[in-house]
């Protein structure tokens, strides 16, 4: 049942048709007519719209990399969600995503990573495809509109809705898939960013201020320097582990979370600007479901060549992040 290798064998990505541009939000902010594109890269996002539920989302975006796959669906063995807005706190998400897929035979569960979730998920997958020989489908999925406090500038301007999918399956050459992986958390960072109410510290009670059940960004200066510090530790590691030079990469696929954090993390590690790949621009932050999402817009624009050499990096709320080098 063994596989020597991991083929990228799908992509697939989706986002809400609501396009809200930054202009607009400055004007609901009283902030001047630019200023959020220059501190954080984004110009418009998307969000949802009433009606619109994170399982539809995270169900597109998997038909999509599952077409493009072309894979037979009893094949998937597993399904992975990596959400921080699932549909409902119980029961998870994930085994409604794969029964809408037609994914029967897949066991499936979410995974709450934040920023960091797609990556862990990726590399639970490739984990799998080489014990078990079977194929997975990982989709990171995220609606956190509904999750901005309109109030605090901080969260207002960064997050959007968006999700993104691979199909990982086994292949005969043992150099595809994951080469190196580096995950990290450092606790110490854990009330950088977060949602305060609703969890089982401080559960939801009929006083709880509507506020405390959203996004608040504590540290936002802190939060950037901890993000660059752990994208770049951790990128350096699985290069020196694979014994690849960073301007041998071919794509660097960081988390979108703000365009000077993976600038700097670029700059640091001596990436090509050609490799970087960004859809911060149009489609803002939308944590874990940022570097799928990148991944299936830069093949839609140029197709992943077999033999490419991938970095995907990613630090978020906890903190927890990592790396990983990807062999297409």
């Amino acid at each position: 049942m063994r596989s020597p290798g991991v083929q990228l064998a799908g992509l697939g990505w989706a986002a809400p048709e609501r396009r809200v541009t930054s202009a607009q939000i400055e004007a609901d902010l009283g902030l001047e007519p630019g200023w959020i594109e220059r501190r954080t890269g984004i110009r418009e996002r998307r969000w949802a719209s009433d009606g619109d539920t994170l399982s539809d989302l995270a169900a597109a975006a998997g038909e999509r990399a599952l077409a493009s796959a072309r894979i037979d669906r009893g094949a998937i063995g597993l399904t992975l969600l990596a959400t921080s807005t699932p549909d409902h706190l119980l029961p998870p998400s994930g085994p409604l995503v794969a029964h809408r897929l037609g994914l029967e035979r897949s066991g499936a569960v979410d995974l709450a990573g934040a920023c960091a979730g797609f990556l862990y998920a990726l590399s639970l997958a490739d984990a799998h495809v080489r014990a078990r020989g079977q194929a997975v489908l990982v989709i990171a999925a995220n609606l956190l509109s509904r999750r901005i406090n309109p109030a605090e500038r901080g969260s207002s301007v960064l997050f959007a809705d968006a999700a993104g999918a691979v199909v990982l399956a086994p292949d005969a050459d043992p150099t595809r898939g994951a080469v190196a992986v580096s995950l990290a958390s450092d606790g110490a960072g854990y009330g950088l960013v977060g949602i305060p109410a609703g969890g089982s510290a401080r559960p939801f009670a009929a006083d709880t201020p509507i506020e405390d059940t959203r996004m608040t960004i504590a540290d936002g200066r802190g939060l950037f320097a901890d993000a660059v510090k752990l994208m770049t530790a951790c990128s350096r590691e699985v290069l020196e582990e694979a014994v690849v030079a960073a301007e041998a990469v071919d794509r660097f696929v960081p988390h979108q979370a703000n365009a000077r954090i993976f600038s700097a993390v670029g700059a640091r590690l001596g990436v090509r600007d050609e490799a970087m790949v960004s859809s911060i621009a149009e489609f803002g932050n939308s944590s874990a479901a940022t570097i799928p999402l990148s991944l299936a817009l830069s093949a839609e624009a140029r197709p992943i060549a077999p033999g490419e050499t991938l970095l995907l990096a990613a630090a978020g709320a906890g903190l927890t992040g990592g790396a990983m080098l990807l062999r297409a």
